[in-house]
């Protein structure tokens, strides 16, 4: 710009929508104030489209001023409607979409544009809408504050903007310029200002700079909460550069180009209203809030809408977007715009929209915005009713061509159950909208889902025809690999390495990538979500075991020792005084750091690791809180069906009977309250789970991966006053949550590409076991496809049972330890199998039939192979935990940088090999959990021996070892001893005293090579 000032900056904007088709006001000439409209086009718009209408209220032969006079009453009447308090029948949003009524006239204040090019006089309509920008625009009766662009449609004003150039000042001194100098109310009188009331006039107000934009749609003086609106820097906040001029430009190029901004206001507002009643107080809470998209969401949408438009359906969209991001949103706008899409030859692209979620808020969330811009019902379907209903509501719900229907992961089997009954729906085509798609879609249902939509074959089947059992299974195989009548559309915050190979796009690499990306760097850095990993304190639990004075010796009956260790491990978890010291500082932490935050409302979650621990941890949590005299730290717990646990109480343990004063609310309900606050979950509400008081969570579960991503992001949403978080973790090492976090943080890759042949080598190794006969297969499988019913396919299965069992008795009698563990590794190859080819046959088209008849033959097979391998039963009555200490190891920011790991596609199932159980006795299972290292603190040994395990898992020599030998083999190897001792010697910096420990004594070195053996394999085989 040749001038560095905010008016040179206006007429920059400015131009640019003139030459878009906008009408120019450089000045508020003709702007009414006190009704906060510009009348001329107002009329102009109504005497255009609706001249008939508009002589009902304001009659041709009228003098001048009797139609002036009727012109204001018109305008009053318009006002009136406008000035209601913001509903879906009154207000800004309302009349645009809608209109209003005057006596026995009907108008329309826009004309959006139509799905479809078929009526020509709609098409007229739409052009000759009226878009205005209006420059310095007076907007109060009370005072000479002026606006520096207004935004109008048809004469009402829907946006103001306020202008910085970054050469003077910044977006910040847009931000607040709204907050103190544009209020809602004037300072002095009291008065309302139309133009600022939430919803009457303008619907958004932009804090604008040439290199960033703020938004908002509620103006509330110093409490005003502005968004970013921005479109991101390389996976960062703000903008990047534009060798063409301002940064922000896309706002005035792309943002407000006509047709963008009028679907805009046509499909992506939405008056959000919640109101609810207290099932406690009684008391009645209204909560109204507008609802415009932020850049990311806008951008999804439009481009998911566009590419469908012009590819049609068959494809595969991925879209990754943060936690905290608004994708119930973004889902809600992309399933709305899809079930209206149309093609250039003007037909519609999908007969319905499936969304698959478990988000009953989205349910009316749908049904509401949908309402709101059709002001029709029966658009949205969610189908929620008991088994027995189900079937024949999807069936009708898909033959009517319903746009959208709402199912959940529960009820999805039953959708497809009314798909291949219904002989209508051949030759439709469908969007399948997946939410958090790797936990939803990424398996056998999207495959069952292809079969019954897109097979022909198989409603000949159900009509009691003979058909072609190669050519059938041919055909679905190749659906499979190609539908081309269904299109995936799968959001998710951390999709795992299948998901982005199954619903992910080719990049410049070659490799799978996300259709788009808002990430969790950027989420953070633009404060839509808070960064959990700030606040991260580990504790290590060090403890002694002993065996009250019992000597065990030689003929001490053998245990396994891996299950022992485990076994073990589980009983110091339980064990009251471990839950009872952590809860001890659970309750302080949280009364100390916590419980006064967010007005006194803040909130915490205890993660447990079984349902087991969560009944303990309630009981000690209650307990804890009542001897203290602690008032005001209610305690829910979370867990499915019931827990028997006879040491805690005679009878059964379920969320009902430990939970009071529910009063008929669910447990999220109950939670949002302020009579709880903390929350003790097991497995349970660790996903998907939004509750923004959440400040703290205390961890004694393991968790890695997308779990730990998903648990500990509960804790990420935002709220006023929230500003930290904090999380206590009594189980995981940082550096492993650190490295879970680390894929999601930018953009979620993938090392290569699965190979597609590991189905093939799993198909001969389990072919060469001999457990089965490829004329059992072949019977199965006819018997499959034809129906037959469970007699018949049990008949089929009957004989490899047999065999199994007849080998695996075989090997108990004789204690063939070998032959015993190659048969449990056939169970487990056929495992894998199933899931390998669940998920390749959904990327390839193997074009052969031996391994589809095979994967529904293994699906039979392998439940009914089981056997009775019982073990020897670990006696714990006599231990007891001598010694127990709770050590903190420090508070500290884990820094995210991105960096991390691809994730690893699918290369190699089926390799390992049987292991061979070592048996040991339970003294020497004691010695071990109590570490090699007498007489030193037990947190420095743990640090220590973590540490040299860390190096082993990075070998990749002993990662092949690991691989393809036995347990036994492996703990032999000189090369495991020659890593360790390297291991060892590399920590004599950090670790001076143990490691001149283990180099100097063979019997310590000894032991550390044993312990690491078992701590190591099976870390290393995965």
């Amino acid at each position: 710009m040749a001038q560095h000032n905010e008016s040179a900056f206006e007429d920059e904007i400015c131009q640019a929508l003139q030459n878009d088709g906008w009408r120019y006001s450089p000045n508020d000439h003709g702007y009414d104030r006190e009704r906060a409209l510009f009348r001329e086009d107002v009329f102009g718009w109504l005497e255009d489209t609706q001249p008939e209408q508009l002589a009902k209220a304001i009659k041709p032969s009228d003098s001048p001023a009797e139609q002036e006079a009727a012109k204001l009453l018109l305008l009053t009447r318009l006002c009136k409607v406008l000035d209601k308090p913001a509903t879906r029948e009154a207000g800004m949003l309302s009349v645009l979409r809608t209109g209003f009524k005057d006596v026995s006239a009907k108008f329309d204040m826009c004309q959006f544009k139509p799905a479809m090019g078929l009526n020509p006089v709609t098409l007229q309509r739409y052009g000759k809408v009226r878009l205005r920008v209006m420059r310095q625009v007076h907007y109060s009766t009370s005072n000479q504050n002026s606006i520096d662009l207004v935004l109008f449609v048809n004469g009402l004003p829907v946006a103001t903007i306020e202008l910085k150039t970054d050469f003077t000042q910044n977006v910040t001194d847009a931000v607040e310029q709204y907050k103190h100098n544009r209020l809602p109310r004037d300072a002095k009188t009291n008065k309302e200002e139309p133009l600022l009331a939430f919803g009457r006039r303008a619907l958004v107000h932009f804090a604008v700079s040439n290199d960033e934009i703020q938004m908002t749609t509620h103006l509330k003086g110093k409490d005003t909460f502005f968004l970013p609106f921005n479109l991101g820097d390389d996976g960062h906040k703000g903008n990047p550069v534009n060798p063409h001029g301002s940064r922000t430009s896309y706002l005035w190029e792309q943002v407000l180009q006509r047709d963008t901004w009028l679907g805009i206001l046509g499909k992506f507002l939405h008056l959000q209203v919640s109101d609810t009643t207290n099932p406690v107080t009684g008391e009645r809470d209204v909560r109204k809030s507008l609802l415009f998209p932020r850049y990311h969401q806008l951008d999804v949408v439009t481009k998911l809408v566009d590419t469908a438009r012009v590819e049609g359906p068959g494809h595969k969209y991925l879209v990754q977007h943060s936690a905290g991001s608004g994708k119930t949103n973004s889902i809600a706008w992309t399933a709305h715009q899809l079930s209206t899409l149309h093609n250039a030859k003007d037909a519609k692209v999908f007969d319905s929209v499936i969304v698959v979620t478990d988000r009953t808020v989205l349910d009316t969330q749908l049904q509401d915005a949908i309402y709101q811009i059709e002001h029709k019902s029966g658009v949205v379907v969610p189908i929620r009713g008991n088994a027995g209903s189900k079937s024949a509501e999807l069936t009708t719900a898909l033959v009517a061509r319903t746009p959208i229907i709402i199912v959940t992961i529960q009820t999805f089997p039953f959708a497809l159950k009314a798909i291949a009954e219904s002989k209508a729906l051949g030759g439709r085509s469908f969007a399948i909208i997946a939410d958090e798609a790797h936990s939803s879609q990424a398996g056998a249902t999207a495959n069952k889902l292809k079969q019954v939509l897109s097979a022909e074959e198989l409603a000949d089947v159900n009509d009691g025809g003979e058909i072609d059992v190669e050519a059938f299974l041919a055909a679905e195989m190749a659906e499979r690999a190609d539908a081309k009548n269904i299109s995936y559309f799968a959001f998710t915050a951390t999709p795992k390495e299948k998901t982005l190979e199954l619903f992910g796009r080719k990049g410049p690499d070659g490799l799978p990538q996300p259709f788009h990306l808002y990430s969790m760097q950027q989420a953070i850095e633009e404060h839509f979500i808070l960064d959990v990993l700030q606040n991260y304190t580990s504790y290590k639990v060090a403890y002694k075991l002993a065996h009250q004075g019992r000597e065990y010796d030689s003929e001490d009956p053998k245990v396994e020792k891996s299950e022992a260790l485990k076994t073990l491990m589980k009983w110091v978890k339980l064990h009251e005084h471990n839950i009872a010291q952590k809860v001890a500082l659970i309750v302080e932490h949280f009364r100390d750091n916590v419980a006064w935050r967010l007005d006194g409302k803040a909130k915490a979650m205890v993660v447990t690791g079984s349902r087991k621990e969560a009944v303990r941890y309630k009981l000690a949590i209650d307990k804890c809180i009542a001897d203290a005299g602690y008032t005001g730290m209610g305690a829910l717990v979370a867990f499915s069906g019931e827990v028997v646990d006879t040491d805690s109480g005679p009878e059964p343990f379920t969320e009902h009977n430990m939970n009071d004063g529910l009063k008929g609310r669910s447990l999220p309900e109950a939670f949002a309250s302020t009579d709880y606050r903390i929350m003790l979950v097991a497995n349970k509400f660790q996903t998907g789970f939004d509750q923004p008081l959440l400040v703290a969570m205390y961890v004694d579960k393991k968790l890695s991966g997308v779990s730990a991503v998903q648990t500990l992001s509960r804790l990420n949403r935002t709220a006023i006053g929230k500003d930290q978080t904090f999380v206590l973790d009594f189980v995981n090492e940082p550096a492993d949550i650190l490295a879970s976090f680390e894929p999601y943080f930018r953009q979620a890759t993938i090392e290569s590409i699965s190979d597609p042949n590991v189905v093939h080598d799993l198909q001969a190794k389990l072919d060469a076991a001999q457990i089965y006969t490829d004329s059992e297969v072949e019977g199965l499988v006819k018997a499959y496809l034809t129906e037959s019913g469970n007699n018949a396919l049990s008949g089929w299965v009957a004989p490899a049972k047999s065999r199994f069992n007849t080998q695996y008795n075989a090997t108990v009698a004789n204690g063939d330890t070998t032959s015993r563990d190659s048969l449990d590794q056939f169970r487990k190859d056929l495992g894998s199998f199933i899931r390998a080819y669940d998920f390749l046959s959904q990327l390839y088209d193997y074009a052969e039939t031996d391994l589809e008849k095979r994967s529904i033959y293994f699906k039979h097979l392998l439940p009914v192979l089981r056997v009775n391998d019982a073990r020897v039963q670990l006696d714990l009555s006599e231990v007891v935990l001598a010694k127990y200490a709770l050590k903190d190891k420090g508070t500290t920011t884990l820094e995210l940088s991105g960096d991390g790991e691809p994730l690893k596609p699918l290369t190699d199932v089926g390799t390992g090999t049987a292991k061979d159980p070592v048996m040991v006795t339970w003294a020497d299972i004691i010695q071990q959990a109590n570490l090699p290292f007498e007489g030193e603190k037990l947190d420095a040994v743990a640090h220590f021996v973590d540490g040299v395990k860390r190096e082993l898992a990075k070998n990749t020599t002993l990662q092949s070892q690991a691989r393809n030998n036995s347990h036994q083999h492996f703990r032999s190897s000189p090369d495991l001893a020659h890593a360790v001792t390297t291991a060892v010697s590399d920590a004599l910096d950090s670790h001076t005293s143990l490691s001149l420990q283990a180099l100097g004594s063979k019997d310590k070195m000894k032991a550390l090579l044993e312990m690491l053996s078992s701590l190591v394999y099976e870390e290393l085989q995965s």
